[in-house]
């Protein structure tokens, strides 16, 4: 039954993923749109996919998380990789909900380059971020998660930094938040749950759920993030404990053993850990 159930669970994340790649696409998509004019388009982005999470599966993490940001915004343009210029100065890139905790910019770079070198001027960056998301829910599900994802998305050429804080809602955000800024998109409630679950791969700020954790420093455009303690502090109490009671409150959800410890502030995303599975009825 297990067994069935991951089965199920990760049909559903495929779908979901397949539908925000092209629901939020104006222009007709098409299955090996690049079959013609660069045919082994795909392979390339997955090849690199590959070694960037032997390295690191938190670039798995990365990519599925910048699908979202830059398709539930306003569409799948690549919009959210845009720096700043004297038309754009504050793109979307610098906005609260993305800097600075989106990342993977550079390996959306080393993807272009590859892709560059072998078909110039033919792959968009929009079409990039999809594949690299699709290739990562394949590799990070060892091959459960997989799907044809139709390509020929535009890049986008403005950005600004007020959009994503319409759409992306804050990690203090209620369940009725939620659910409303999913429904701004044509969502429901289950899209939400499969989306959002999505996300449980990687790491996030420890300052979403401990109370005495500072904000990340924002960063630069394109600029590493700085590596060391500096602007960290240690909590009062343990993240563990704060975690349990602002996102399990007591009574609200029965788990058959107790959530991993949290170590760190999260910034590198490098690890892999999993909340515990939660199957039939017990939520």
């Amino acid at each position: 039954m297990a067994a069935a159930g991951d089965e199920k669970l990760y049909l559903l994340v495929a779908c979901s993923l397949l539908l925000l790649a092209v629901g939020c696409q104006a222009s007709p998509l098409q299955i090996g749109f690049y079959h013609d004019r660069c045919p082994q388009a795909e392979a390339i982005v997955k090849g690199v996919m590959m070694d960037a999470i032997s390295q690191n599966p938190g670039n798995g993490a990365a990519m599925i998380r910048m699908l979202f940001h830059d398709c539930f915004v306003e569409g799948c343009d690549a919009s959210v990789l845009l720096d700043p210029t004297p038309f754009s100065p504050t793109p979307e890139k610098l906005s609260a909900p993305n800097n600075p905790s989106l990342r993977g910019f550079e390996l959306i770079d080393a993807i272009k380059d590859a892709l560059e070198a072998a078909c110039p001027g033919v792959v968009s960056c929009a079409d990039i971020i999809a594949f690299s998301a699709r290739d990562a829910s394949c590799i990070l599900s060892a091959g459960k998660v997989d799907f044809e994802v139709p390509s020929g998305r535009r890049d986008g050429t403005f950005s600004n930094a007020s959009e994503p804080v319409k759409f992306l809602v804050p990690p203090t955000s209620n369940l009725s938040d939620l659910v409303d800024s999913f429904v701004v998109k044509g969502l429901d409630a289950e899209d939400l749950v499969i989306l959002s679950g999505a996300h449980t791969i990687g790491r996030s700020h420890c300052s979403a759920f401990v109370p005495d954790r500072p904000v990340p420093r924002r960063r630069h455009p394109g600029r590493q993030r700085p590596h060391g303690d500096a602007g960290r502090s240690d909590p009062k109490r343990s993240g563990q404990a704060v975690l349990q009671e602002r996102v399990v409150p007591h009574g609200a959800l029965h788990l058959r053993r107790s959530a991993p410890d949290i170590g760190g502030d999260g910034e590198d995303g490098g690890g892999q850990r999993q909340h515990p599975r939660m199957v039939g009825g017990q939520v």
